[in-house]
């Protein structure tokens, strides 16, 4: 979380300053005002070499399930709707809370509401715990009287994530359970096996074919220059992640996502599909259009996307209808659309776009389970590959050795 540096007056008159974390800097002049601090100035902290401090906890913090939050939606909505009050509901919530990050955010978040903040505002510190398109609908729900909805609502969504995922998860078990096994074997050969050979080889003295010294030069380098790969693969892993990092790299990696062989076409019904159910989300709780853009583009967590997304809702608050800049985004399907070029018409787009996230659900799931069937044949050539290319290095040195014996 960014900290700021403020200035302002107590309200006796006289001067102080210091520092303090959230979100933003509005976050951090209601805090101040809470505390009875005039803030006079607000600025963010420098990140000098000096002043730097880093934030081990929370680096290493783990992120909250979606299970456990689609608990506690599930909790929070059955007490709300049960008349309790709502102090009263946290309280119990947060001594019953197996999850301690989730249990610390909300002991704090009970005393900032006691304090008289909002229970949005006070989720909002926490955003390491509470997404925005979360706060958003609460501070929604809020507004309308509609608290207990909008928990049943987040509660639907983050249960629809949770299945998505493991779906996810089911179809690429087989692809990596057997690439690693590759990568066992891989290392098996070249540092037990193939030395065996070469030590044989060497003593007949006979010409070795060129998969022989390729399979031995492989061997040798890896047994050698074990550590230089480790640090190679170190470098770049470390190289790639910072790359990531910027928001070219980002935007370019996400873009290339899209349009991966055999899973990019998953990924990309995917995403269009939780855009779909969280922009109808938004629109079905009474938020703004342009808010409820910028929260389903920040939801997706693709940065291409999200830039798109992010131009249509300019272009929207310019005056343009939303079909226009959707077909101008050159992000959608045909069908998507059309939903929303008719939704706009009508004014049922949250309706019409449910029905597209649930389409594209029930084309993901598919796509998800003949995944393995697709994936097969391309780790059948490469197993047979690696045996082809072991065959030959192993038995034709043999078959030469056996003609020098005979000769």
């Amino acid at each position: 979380m960014p900290t700021y540096q403020y200035q302002g007056r107590n309200l006796d008159g006289s001067a102080t300053k210091g520092s303090l974390e959230a979100p933003n800097e509005d976050v951090a002049a209601e805090t101040l005002i809470n505390k009875g601090i005039i803030p006079t100035a607000i600025r963010a902290g420098k990140s000098g070499v000096g002043s730097a401090t880093i934030d081990w906890r929370g680096l290493f913090a783990p992120v909250v399930p979606l299970e456990v939050l689609v608990i506690f939606c599930r909790q929070l909505y059955s007490l709300t709707k049960a008349g309790v009050p709502l102090l009263r509901s946290m309280r119990g919530l947060a001594q019953n809370c197996e999850n301690k990050q989730l249990k610390e955010a909300l002991e704090q978040i009970c005393s900032e509401v006691t304090n008289g903040r909002s229970l949005s505002a006070s989720m909002q510190l926490h955003t390491k715990v509470f997404s925005s398109l979360f706060v958003s609908m609460v501070h929604v729900g809020e507004n309308t009287g509609r608290l207990d909805q909008a928990l049943l609502q987040l509660a639907n969504y983050y249960e629809q994530e949770v299945e998505t995922r493991k779906r996810i998860k089911t179809a690429m078990r087989y692809p990596t359970f057997v690439i690693g096994f590759i990568v066992l074997a891989l290392f098996i050969l070249n540092v037990k096996v193939i030395p065996q050979f070469a030590t044989m080889f060497s003593r007949f003295g006979v010409d070795l074919p060129l998969p022989t010294r390729i399979l031995i030069g492989m061997s040798d380098f890896f047994v050698n220059y074990w550590a230089l790969m480790i640090v190679a693969m170190l470098v770049a892993f470390f190289g790639f992640r910072s790359w990531l990092g910027t928001s070219k790299g980002r935007e370019s990696w996400d873009k290339f996502r899209l349009k991966m062989p055999i899973v990019g076409g998953i990924v990309n019904r995917a995403q269009l599909s939780r855009f779909s159910r969280t922009f109808s989300l938004m629109l079905h709780s009474g938020v703004p259009l342009n808010q409820s853009l910028a929260l389903s583009a920040e939801a997706l967590d693709n940065k291409f996307l999200e830039s798109r997304l992010m131009e249509m809702k300019a272009a929207i608050e310019a005056g343009s209808s939303v079909s226009s800049t959707a077909i101008n985004a050159n992000i959608f399907t045909p069908l998507v659309i059309q939903m929303i070029s008719v939704g706009e018409e009508t004014g049922r787009i949250d309706e019409l776009l449910l029905e597209v996230s649930d389409f594209y659900d029930r084309e993901v799931d598919y796509d998800l389970k003949t995944l393995t069937a697709r994936i097969e044949p391309i780790l059948l050539v490469i197993v047979a590959g690696m045996v082809l290319i072991l065959a030959l290095g192993i038995f034709l040195p043999m078959w030469n050795m056996m003609d020098a014996m005979k000769g």
